[in-house]
């Protein structure tokens, strides 16, 4: 029989929506502008700019509430990585990715009330939280100023730099939100993660 544990407060729920729709509605602006035939682009070009950079400074507050709430509450303590046997239990937890979890086998690190992420989701969710989206970031303030940006880096222009930046970082973000909608359905039930961004309550196996 499973059992409920409550792992995803208020703020968090609130902060994980917010933070999805806006992150769609920057990668469907943004491939508007990067990709779409400008004839026949797929969001007119005017307006794909002025929603991508409403969605854009919508992020960066949504992202220092955030960090905010992870420094002042006990969110935070399940960012924090030890280093000791990560590569150990990095294995571990891909071994059950690729072969235990199509047995029926237990998951090896369960979610509780002091760890609320595997150690290949933890190693993920820093490196998108606290390094691709802060250079997403600071790379789309820059473009929206780009009187900030270097005029030239190593005789390269700093623009075009900056913008490779953007888009790399966009790129990585958005398979990121695929392989993350991929493995929520890896649940006690397919649906249990998506309940947890409801309810608040982490459904156990």
């Amino acid at each position: 029989m499973s059992e409920k544990i409550y792992l995803y407060p208020v703020w968090t729920r609130i902060w994980h929506w917010i933070n999805a729709v806006l992150f769609i509605a920057l990668i469907i602006t943004g491939v508007s502008l990067q990709y779409s035939d400008p004839d026949s682009p797929l969001i007119p070009f005017e307006p794909s700019v002025t929603w991508h950079n409403i969605a854009g400074i919508a992020l960066v507050i949504n992202y220092i509430f955030f960090v905010v709430g992870n420094i002042v509450t006990w969110n935070g303590k399940y960012y924090k990585l030890s280093s000791k046997g990560l590569l150990k239990r990095l294995t571990q937890q891909a071994q059950y990715y690729l072969f235990g979890v199509f047995k029926g086998e237990k998951p090896p690190f369960p979610e509780n009330e002091n760890r609320k992420f595997n150690p290949l989701q933890k190693v993920a969710y820093i490196a998108v939280m606290y390094v691709a989206t802060p250079l997403v970031i600071l790379s789309g303030i820059a473009l929206l100023f780009p009187e900030m940006i270097i005029h030239k880096v190593f005789g390269i222009s700093g623009t075009l730099l900056t913008a490779i930046l953007h888009m790399t970082m966009g790129f990585f973000l958005s398979i990121f939100i695929l392989i993350h909608l991929y493995f929520s359905t890896f649940g006690a039930k397919v649906s249990s993660h998506f309940k947890s961004m409801i309810n608040g309550y982490h459904e156990t196996h």
